[in-house]
């Protein structure tokens, strides 16, 4: 794949914010795997991965936070590097031109945008699958599961028996959501529509494809997985499609907001 450069060349100079988010995602990145900020890898993703709301662990500030936290390694062989790999591989080949076109606040904004609007959409996907598991407990039981799952997370053990509804409550609480991907994703949606016509091509697909066509075949097949919601997939499907979402309703945005402000200026008498 080779980055499209308005202003001529292949590699133009990174622009101020793909920069610096580049070096702050890495930066994290660094602070995780050393351990110098005296934080195991569980306990950083914890702390700064955002958390289903009603979990005990969940913190507001995590909504910002989650967008520069990536994956650690686990298990052996894991794969864990590519999550960042390829998060950053997006935001250096597409984010450029973006922000060539719009500037360093416009994208920075939009960017933002994009990893809440990510964040907020796959919450509502987590909240609609858990809803049944949360109705066969009532406030009490509730309570006392929040109780032991606080323990728990302190390095205790939980105690009694366990229904299939309540372990399927205490995953969704104990995993967080990591990863600038939603944020990613809405920056694709911008160059597919900013640049409809530049064509890409992928390793993996040795043939051309329009920007806008790219846009598209990748947004439905992370709608199918999503709602394939196949065992082992542990990729937040909707938290990609959350991102585009987010990213078209702000380009519309922009798009109007823009053809107003034209509009006004032509207006002006000294014009």
């Amino acid at each position: 794949m080779m980055r499209y450069n308005p202003s001529g060349g292949v590699f133009g100079g990174i622009p101020t914010v793909v920069k610096n988010l580049l070096i702050l995602n890495g930066l994290v990145m660094l602070v995780k795997l050393t351990g110098i900020a005296g934080l195991s890898i569980p306990e950083f993703d914890d702390l700064f991965g955002l958390h289903y709301p009603s979990s005990p662990l969940f913190r507001p500030y995590q909504f910002l936070t989650h967008m520069f936290v990536h994956a650690g390694p686990m298990v052996p062989g894991d794969g864990w590097y590519l999550h960042i790999l390829l998060n950053m591989f997006g935001l250096y080949m597409f984010g450029p031109q973006v922000e060539y076109r719009w500037g360093s606040q416009r994208f920075l904004a939009y960017y933002l945008l994009c990893g809440l609007g990510s964040a907020l959409l796959y919450l509502g996907w987590l909240w609609y699958g858990s809803r049944e598991h949360f109705a066969t407990l009532g406030p009490d039981e509730l309570a006392l599961l929040r109780d032991q799952f606080i323990q728990w997370s302190q390095g205790g053990t939980i105690t009694g028996a366990i229904t299939p509804d309540m372990a399927a409550i205490l995953r969704l609480w104990s995993e967080p959501m990591v990863g600038a991907s939603g944020a990613i994703f809405g920056v694709l949606l911008a160059f597919g529509l900013l640049f409809p016509d530049v064509r890409l091509m992928m390793l993996f697909f040795p043939v051309p494809i329009k920007a806008k066509y790219f846009v598209v075949i990748y947004a439905v097949i992370e709608l199918v997985s999503g709602v394939a919601n196949r065992s082992g997939d542990n990729v937040a499907h909707f938290a990609h499609l959350g991102g585009m979402v987010a990213g078209f309703v702000l380009l519309k945005w922009f798009e109007r907001r823009d053809r107003g402000n034209a509009g006004h200026q032509q207006d002006l008498p000294w014009r």
